[in-house]
């Protein structure tokens, strides 16, 4: 956990793995977590550290209660006690609230000073359970992320957090389906169960803690300018896919690329490489604002969070796109290589041939099968991709993963196999940016022109849900994405004099092809002349996005001015929730796009959305000073 002697011991070992594979200037960067802090959107969360947590079931054995059954340990399974509980030892009887998430679950009950047994994560309870009706603690049996698995295994511990702000200090523990199912059906037959919890736990200031090392570049025009490799090295334990696959993966990135270099192999890229392993999101925001020139060297991101789920865990490995706020060439190139190990592993599997396999003695052989997927938020690329900061990413990540979050992510569930070819993804995605000059674009023009028909082709599967206007929106937002793409190249080297005709005329053919899918093209125009009800907003600082790990700059800035949560936050539209929504509107104010260009935008990525529910969140962030309204 962020702040932790644990996080310190992780990083510290990186560091060291980092010097020793000769890499340059590896090093912890600390900044303050003070509880009061801010690095731009992020409230620095207090440092956490637990050294001891069991929690008992008792029986009264001659009128004295003696402990009978543990029901959890922090030393046997550290995911058992819930993130930022606090040092505790009650001696009390245990309460079934149901969720626990609406004063009715408690009505009828007197849980001062009790135990309550919860379905809901902890912190979604607390200031009920707790705050207003005196619980001591709490005991959650909340399950998984909802997929085809949910549910399912009854012996799954999942992972817990409390409010990392709290208004009363206070613990929880976390137990199975199975451990809870007992209990509710004894309570529910009358029975009386008394337990003794005691923690030793607690938050205390300390530093947020980022490992980051480089291999220099070689070019004097390019140097100074960097390609990054991304994971994050906090997670509950074990987390061994997530995130322990990601950290060790980008480590191996670095020791071999430094390795072929140092052998001449590989000649030193053009630009710097550099790697950070940072606490996740949080630890992204901290470094982007405080240290801002790691914001302004960075022309690209290549992330892993979770990248080695084998068979069991029912893993699917997506080689992610960013959103079509930040239109990039950047992540054709990823799925270029992700198309490439999909073909030499599928080769290989069928014949036990190929050039490349890239197959490891101790894992699996199965093909990859890489789904190549559009932008979907949840880990530190959404940080890169903000309109803060405008970097693009290649996000490598395996979804859904059945043991995500609980005990059940053990090494055991890692694929050597797979390590390799996402290390290979990311790795070979890396070097080709970091060296990427004019000769390359040819070829790299070719490429983008075939990942924009592949995209032209997810517009017809589209046009059935759609209304002919809603077709025209999309195809024109479509046309002027697509048109940025190639342009984007230009930002790493000036795309060849010998293409640029060519470019041109695609361009010109692919307008053809729209204009005649359904419902042709409508084309929204920016810039000023909108009407005063159709306003046009600029961004202003803090930096980062409004909703971070264990702090929603948003909500708690829209409480102090009595401003009610905006319904686009709980919006479902036909590809998207309202947590994409929320986060693209955002990325589309740029001083230029009008409320209603905006909603035309996201309507085109995510689905149809009123026009009043994207006006209404617009106006609640300037209500709280994120927006200054320019027109």
């Amino acid at each position: 956990v962020r702040g932790s002697r644990g996080f310190r011991a992780a990083a510290e070992l990186v560091r060291d793995r980092a010097k020793a594979y000769g890499l340059a200037d590896a090093q912890i960067l600390e900044f303050p977590a003070d509880g009061k802090t801010f690095y731009g959107t992020q409230k620095s969360r207090l440092a956490w550290d637990a050294d001891f947590a069991e929690l008992w079931e008792l029986r009264n054995e001659n009128g004295a209660w003696k402990p009978s059954i543990r029901l959890a340990s922090w030393d046997a399974m550290p995911v058992s006690l819930a993130e930022d509980s606090e040092s505790a030892d009650v001696t009390s009887e245990l309460i079934d609230v149901g969720d626990g998430t609406h004063d009715s679950d408690y009505a009828g009950k007197d849980v001062t000073g009790k135990l309550v047994l919860v379905a809901a994560q902890p912190g979604a309870v607390q200031k009920l359970a707790v705050d207003k009706f005196g619980a001591a603690g709490i005991i959650s049996y909340a399950q998984n992320q909802r997929s085809a698995w949910w549910g399912e295994d009854e012996n799954l511990v999942r992972w817990g957090h409390l409010d990392s702000f709290p208004a009363k200090k206070t613990f929880a523990f976390m137990v199975s389906l199975k451990t809870a199912r007992a209990l509710r059906d004894r309570l529910a037959h009358g029975e009386h169960i008394r337990m003794h919890a005691a923690v030793k736990a607690g938050q205390h200031p300390g530093v947020l803690s980022v490992v980051t090392a480089t291999i220099p570049g070689a070019g004097p025009k390019f140097r100074d300018e960097e390609i990054a490799f991304s994971c994050h090295l906090d997670h509950q334990r074990p987390g061994a896919n997530d995130n322990a696959s990601g950290c060790v993966t980008i480590l191996e990135v670095a020791r071999t690329l430094q390795k072929l270099i140092d052998d001449g192999k590989l000649a030193r890229p053009a630009r710097t490489l550099r790697f950070i392993w940072p606490p996740e999101v949080e630890g992204t925001v901290t470094l982007l604002n405080a240290r801002p020139e790691f914001a302004r060297r960075i022309k690209a991101v290549v992330h892993m969070d979770m990248v080695g789920g084998n068979q069991s865990t029912k893993a699917v490995f997506h080689v992610t796109r960013g959103p079509m706020s930040l239109p990039s060439f950047v992540y054709d190139v990823g799925a270029a290589f992700g198309e490439f190990v999909n073909q030499e592993s599928l080769q290989f599997a069928g014949s036990g041939e190929a050039a490349y396999p890239l197959v490891d003695p101790e894992g699996g052989k199965e093909p990859l099968q890489a789904d190549f997927a559009d932008f979907s938020m949840g880990s530190d690329h959404d940080v890169y991709q903000d309109s803060s900061f405008r970097i693009p990413a290649i996000y490598l990540n395996d979804y859904p993963d059945r043991y995500i979050h609980t005990n059940g992510d053990s090494a055991a569930n890692i694929d050597p196999t797979k390590l390799k070819r996402a290390a290979f993804i990311g790795a070979a995605s890396g070097y080709f940016l970091a060296n990427l000059s004019t000769a390359d674009t040819p070829e790299l023009v070719r490429i983008v022109e075939r990942a924009s028909i592949e995209r032209d082709a997810k517009l017809i599967a589209n046009d059935e849900k759609l209304s002919p206007s809603e077709q025209r929106n999309q195809n024109g937002n479509s046309l002027a994405y697509e048109s940025t793409v190639v342009g984007s190249i230009n930002q790493f080297a000036p795309v060849d004099l010998s293409v640029r005709d060519s470019v041109t005329k695609f361009y010109m053919y692919r307008m053809n092809v729209v204009a005649i899918l359904p419902g042709g093209i409508e084309t929204i125009h920016t810039g000023p002349g909108a009407a005063s009800e159709d306003p046009i907003y600029s961004r202003n600082d803090p930096k980062g996005p409004l909703s971070v790990f264990g702090y929603d700059y948003l909500a708690d800035h829209l409480a102090q001015k009595g401003v009610a949560r905006p319904k686009l936050l709980d919006y479902q539209g036909l590809w998207g929730s309202g947590e994409e929504y929320a986060y693209e509107t955002l990325n589309f104010v740029d001083g230029k796009r009008s409320a209603l260009q905006i909603s035309y935008a996201v309507s085109a990525e995510y689905g149809p959305v009123p026009l009043e529910l994207v006006s209404e969140y617009l106006h609640a962030l300037e209500s709280i000073g994120v927006l200054r309204r320019v027109q």
